[in-house]
């Protein structure tokens, strides 16, 4: 389980130190810093995949992704003495990005590349990357240290060895070293990463995929589109928990029941009560499509090492979330949830949960901040030096 997420200078999170319990419910006001909480947390797991450096482009290149405050904030700016204004930098250009874990925590350093020539000249640079045991990094803790172009991992002796001096300024160590051997922590910390998953806005509209019919093969983790709707709630039926589906089902619509018919092409169907027929998918209302598409999502019988949803109260009627949380709650007893909500009652009911851990988010000189934290109550963090 992730203990602390980290980020710095990234929009409005300049200096950004967040605890984590297995269940964590994100709020906050519109324009507080809470998509870009999420949007860096995919940014994280996009370095598994080798698409970090690209998805900073996608977003206007790391100029623009960048903290556009000023380095530091003085105390005279704060009471209106004087205003808000930069000076000479001290620091390099910096965006950070980490988490601590149970066992292994990791970070990674993106910065501005050297002048060149080259047409990808705006294209950020990674720095340096590090893995350390525990969740407090120190250097006798270190494991794996990437520096440029170089990897170094520690061997039993406690030494450092090169194992690998290649490694392009846009490429990930954890994509670009495969060394079962001489680096296992940077495979392990590669499948981990690559094992969160993301749900963010099911689409639901007349021409959704989870309105139509689909080939049916197993499916014991839902796409992200929720195309293979019918085939995820079937895996569930044979391999997965079925009270708790058919309870999931019942505590949203009383009387209701979830059908899959088909040969090679699974359609849903749902009875609900005082119908003479069920009703297709294609008969559905948004709010229920969009409820079993959370039931599918949360009940898989393959549960990631951290799931993050984004949203999820969208499209559903406010009677529908005390059940959506109790679902929610309930997945995170096998799998570290992350919600991202403005809905209060949703809120309400997952922190009635003794292990959820509510984050609320407010924004004050343009800079994200978890309300109520004190410097004591701020999780351990320390990031690696250049």
């Amino acid at each position: 389980m992730l203990t602390t997420l980290a980020v710095a200078n990234y929009r409005s999170l300049r200096d950004l130190v967040v605890p984590l319990g297995a269940l964590n419910a994100v709020s906050g006001e519109n324009g507080c810093g809470k998509s870009n909480l999420y949007r860096a947390l995919r940014l994280l797991a996009e370095t598994a995949s080798g698409g970090v450096v690209g998805s900073l482009a996608r977003e206007g290149g790391l100029s623009s992704a960048l903290w556009a405050g000023p380095e530091t904030i003085s105390r005279a700016m704060r009471s209106g003495e004087h205003p808000v204004q930069g000076g000479p930098r001290r620091d390099v250009v910096s965006l950070r990005l980490g988490f601590a874990g149970e066992t292994f925590s990791y970070a990674i350093d993106l910065g501005l590349p050297v002048p060149s020539l080259s047409m990808f000249a705006g294209d950020p640079e990674i720095k340096r990357e590090c893995i350390w045991a525990g969740p407090a990094y120190r250097p006798a803790s270190l494991l794996v240290d990437r520096r440029g172009p170089v990897v170094r991992t520690r061997t039993a002796d406690g030494d450092w060895r090169v194992v690998s001096s290649s490694v392009a300024s846009f490429d990930s160590m954890l994509t670009e070293v495969a060394d079962p051997e001489r680096a296992p922590e940077i495979l392990a910390m590669r499948e981990q990463i690559r094992g969160w998953r993301f749900y963010d806005h099911f689409r639901t509209d007349s021409d959704a995929p989870a309105r139509q019919q689909q080939l049916g093969t197993r499916t014991p983790v839902l796409s992200n589109d929720g195309r293979d709707l019918a085939a995820a709630l079937q895996t569930i039926r044979e391999i997965g928990d079925v009270p708790a589906l058919d309870q999931a089902v019942e505590d949203a619509f009383p009387g209701a029941s979830v059908e899959i018919h088909g040969g090679d092409r699974f359609e849903l169907l749902m009875r609900q009560h005082g119908l003479l027929r069920p009703l297709a998918s294609a008969e559905l209302s948004d709010g229920t499509l969009r409820y079993l598409l959370w039931i599918a999502a949360l009940l898989t019988p393959r549960p990631p090492a951290l799931m993050v949803l984004n949203e999820p109260e969208t499209s559903l009627h406010p009677d529908l979330l005390p059940a959506l949380a109790r679902l929610i709650a309930g997945a995170s007893k096998r799998t570290q949830v992350w919600v991202v909500s403005h809905s209060t009652r949703l809120l309400a009911t997952l922190e009635q949960d003794e292990r959820c851990s509510a984050v609320l988010l407010q924004k004050s000189f343009g800079e994200t901040h978890v309300a109520g934290q004190r410097a004591q109550d701020r999780p351990a963090w320390k990031w690696p030096e250049r």
